[in-house]
């Protein structure tokens, strides 16, 4: 759970705390014996270390005679879960579902900052190699195979590259350029495709090689829109970040990785180097 989602979720636990004790509940034990509940539970979600369901808010409400507040509070419920979203729930429908429901935040987006250390970035991709990280997704995930819908979703965000006055912001580790995704044909036009990107006005790509001297760990991936979002995806589940000094983190984690990027030339050499390994 990231810092966001518990804040939230201890901010919560003190709002029920306090319809407890307005109650005249003083014991949380007694308070969990009228509900039915074992005595840790109502310690557990009023100091945030247990999510409380939305059975348990309607309920909680009632006993403290709070029913006016429950719908308000069924929302905040809703938002933790949205800050950490199990891939497995996301991808339940299938894979498009996702892909579609990112477009609404790329088409709103102004400015992008990107990092990623090991793949090349989504609306980089080529259809081939988007088509094998699917197959991927859809294998690892156990999900229903919609895979060239997911596919078709994907390639629609790029012609956000060209409309309106969005800048891209792209840093990707060198060993994007060797991770071996469908194989070295499907490598070979992708380094091609990332080279011709890097010819529009608004796009701008940057390599940290494996050589680099770095001021921060390379970590993990993640993908900043404007000042108002960061998505950091992970093997479990995606993480939504919207709060204001925890975007300043991946800002300035930015920057830093920035300063370890090579840029112009310098990028295509190594973009080049990386063909030619997959020439031989």
């Amino acid at each position: 759970m990231n810092n966001q989602a518990q804040e939230t979720r201890e901010a919560l636990g003190a709002r029920l705390r306090g319809f407890r004790r307005d109650a005249g509940y003083t014991s949380g034990r007694a308070f969990a014996a009228q509900l039915g509940w074992h005595e840790s539970k109502v310690s557990r979600i009023e100091h945030g270390k247990q999510n409380a369901s939305e059975g348990d808010i309607r309920a909680w409400c009632e006993l403290t005679r709070q029913e006016d507040h429950a719908d308000d509070l069924i929302a905040i419920v809703r938002h933790i879960d949205e800050l950490w979203l199990e891939w497995r729930r996301q991808l339940q429908t299938g894979a498009e579902s996702r892909q579609k429901k990112s477009l609404p935040v790329y088409a709103r987006t102004r400015v992008f900052r990107v990092w990623h250390p090991n793949a090349i970035w989504g609306t980089f991709q080529t259809a081939e190699y988007a088509a094998a990280i699917f197959e991927q997704v859809v294998r690892y995930y156990e999900i229903a195979d919609d895979a060239d819908a997911a596919v078709a979703k994907r390639l629609e965000r790029q012609r956000y590259l060209y409309e309106g006055n969005r800048i891209y912001n792209v840093i990707l580790g060198e060993q994007a350029l060797y991770s071996n995704v469908g194989g070295p044909q499907v490598m070979k036009s992708q380094l091609d495709r990332l080279i011709a990107l890097m010819s529009l006005a608004r796009v701008s790509v940057g390599i940290v090689p494996r050589t680099a001297l770095t001021d921060i760990w390379l970590g993990h991936s993640f993908s900043m829109f404007d000042d108002k979002l960061v998505l950091v995806e992970t093997f479990s589940a995606e993480m939504s970040v919207t709060q204001p000094r925890e975007i300043e983190l991946y800002t300035k984690a930015f920057a830093l990785l920035k300063q370890s990027a090579v840029y112009g030339e310098p990028a295509m050499a190594l973009i080049r180097s990386a063909a030619d390994h997959f020439n031989r």
